[in-house]
């Protein structure tokens, strides 16, 4: 238990560039004082005893700001990140080292008993007001940007954005979890397609209408019916479909 509690101080000074000195670290971190006040809450809730582990996780609650049941189960050097408003569910499980930053959900889909929250792997990075929902299952080093909504399992080493969550990113470079400027933005990129495509699509419209002099309805008929690896993006986003951009879809070839 102390081998715990001293990894989870540990990783902010090596995640928190805010982090000067342990007294600030102790008495000014509201993620390390949930989690600790968890971890005690978890030990009482585990060997059975009643009402006591929900008194503390609601008296830490608040105190912090954030809310973990006491069946949550947290590996080590976690971080919770200022944390206000994050709510951590009774079934949850989240893995060694991840990164978890304000207004963040692991939270069921219903009513549903048993294995009801989400399964968290190692080294994962969920953004501020993400919401991962449901008994899915996150791998490790995957990353959830902010304000996105979780649904489905994610694969190792991915990178999700948007409602619903779309993988956007798969098994790149591992990269700094704090970077979330390097975070794609899947519907920007929608959007530009859709521009790009109107646009030819209109330079055709013309051109079939002073060579051929067919009307109107009909060329927006063949403009309708054609096809190309380039509209994958837009399908894919349209559809609410998980995968990810890859270097046929960004080309057209």
């Amino acid at each position: 238990m102390l081998k715990t509690l001293k990894a989870d101080f540990d990783i902010i000074f090596e995640r928190d560039p805010a982090a000067r000195n342990v007294l600030e670290v102790l008495f000014c971190y509201p993620g390390l004082q949930a989690l600790w006040l968890h971890r005690l809450a978890h030990l009482l809730f585990s060997i059975g005893l009643p009402f006591i582990p929900r008194l503390m996780s609601h008296i830490s609650r608040f105190i912090t700001g954030i809310e973990i049941h006491p069946g949550a189960q947290i590996g080590c050097s976690v971080f919770i990140d200022h944390g206000m408003g994050v709510v951590i569910g009774e079934t949850a499980i989240i893995g060694d080292y991840c990164l978890i930053y304000q207004g963040v959900t692991l939270g069921g889909t219903g009513k549903e008993s048993g294995k009801r929250h989400p399964t968290l792997g190692e080294n994962v990075v969920i953004g501020a007001g993400a919401k991962v929902l449901g008994n899915i299952q996150l791998g490790n080093n995957v990353r959830i940007g902010a304000g996105s909504v979780v649904l489905r399992d994610v694969p190792h080493d991915c990178t999700v954005v948007g409602i619903p969550g779309r993988i956007v990113y798969r098994e790149g470079a591992k990269v700094n979890p704090l970077d979330h400027a390097r975070l794609p933005d899947s519907e920007a990129q929608a959007i530009r397609y859709l521009m790009d495509r109107i646009e030819v699509l209109e330079q055709e419209l013309q051109s079939l209408r002073k060579e051929t002099g067919v009307k109107e309805c009909e060329i927006l008929h063949l403009a309708h019916t054609s096809c190309r690896l380039r509209d994958r993006p837009i399908e894919s986003f349209l559809d609410g479909a998980d995968g990810e951009l890859d270097a046929e879809s960004l080309t057209g070839v």
